[in-house]
């Protein structure tokens, strides 16, 4: 067995009794198996550190992922990963996990926008779908557009995937300003710093991992010189332990903040006075 393949597992499956199959000859296992697919046909839903309601909040899925589930559990959990970024925990599985595949083909283009059980405003909603997340929908009935997973969605919420891309990913984080932090979060319910530029390159058609520090090492390089004597750009991310934001332009900083528990916009002279190191900058 290999020692020299480094593990992480956020984005590798494997336990001391189960693992992924593709992991047999890097991690010893009692069991290995090879995931089945499924899609998530919820609007959010939690990934978790354990198979417990209450246990620590890793990252969400959204409706339309498509998933690499290893277990289902008796207990109502499944123990999955998320293909979109590779994360893997524990989701509640009732309800969430589709055999059948959808064609994905259009997103929603708004930050939130309502599930209705029938093609009318005046239904109550039975869920919500978020920014950037993929639907298979059929045609336009009246204002709406049915779900291949049931429900109905406003048809002018959704667009072809191609027509929501937009390169400036500062614009897309911007759509977000004010949303709730949330650690974990992925989405304009509650949405953690990571998360909050993982979205925004997305919809600039850029792959990111979920977590600031795999971010820092794809995208960041540490800094030459003094923060204050470089020249900040539009569009440039910057990294702290345990923290990534992007600049708006030459002073300030765009972020999903724990420390004011929201999206904001603020002096980058501010954030790195309380305390904040900057140890990478870099343009995906």
């Amino acid at each position: 067995m290999s020692t020299k393949v480094s593990l992480d597992a956020r984005v590798q499956a494997f336990r001391p009794d189960l693992a992924d199959l593709a992991l047999r000859d890097t991690v010893e296992a009692s069991r290995y198996v090879e995931p089945v697919l499924r899609q998530c046909i919820r609007g959010v839903v939690p990934l978790l550190a354990a198979p417990e309601p209450e246990a620590p909040l890793l990252s969400q899925i959204r409706y339309g992922e498509f998933l690499d589930v290893f277990e289902i559990r008796d207990d109502g959990f499944a123990w999955v990963q998320n293909r979109a970024d590779h994360y893997v925990g524990y989701i509640p599985s009732a309800d969430v996990l589709s055999e059948e595949i959808a064609d994905l083909s259009y997103r929603v283009s708004v930050l939130q926008s309502f599930i209705y059980p029938e093609p009318t405003i005046k239904a109550p909603p039975i869920d919500e779908l978020m920014l950037g997340s993929y639907v298979h929908v059929g045609p336009v009935e009246g204002n709406f557009r049915r779900l291949a997973s049931g429900g109905y969605v406003f048809a002018k919420h959704i667009a072809l995937a191609d027509d929501i891309y937009t390169a400036d990913y500062v614009f897309t984080a911007g759509r977000l300003l004010h949303c709730r932090y949330l650690w974990g979060g992925r989405t304009p319910l509650g949405i953690d710093c990571s998360g909050l530029i993982q979205l925004a390159l997305d919809l600039a058609r850029i792959d990111a991992p979920r977590d600031s520090d795999q971010q820092a090492q794809l995208f960041g390089k540490p800094l030459t010189g003094h923060w204050r004597d470089r020249t900040w750009q539009r569009g440039d991310l910057v990294f702290f332990p345990g923290h990534v934001g992007v600049m708006t332009g030459g002073d300030y900083l765009l972020h999903a903040s724990a420390f004011d528990m929201k999206v904001i916009v603020e002096p980058l002279l501010d954030v790195v006075a309380r305390g904040n190191e900057i140890v990478a900058t870099g343009k995906p």
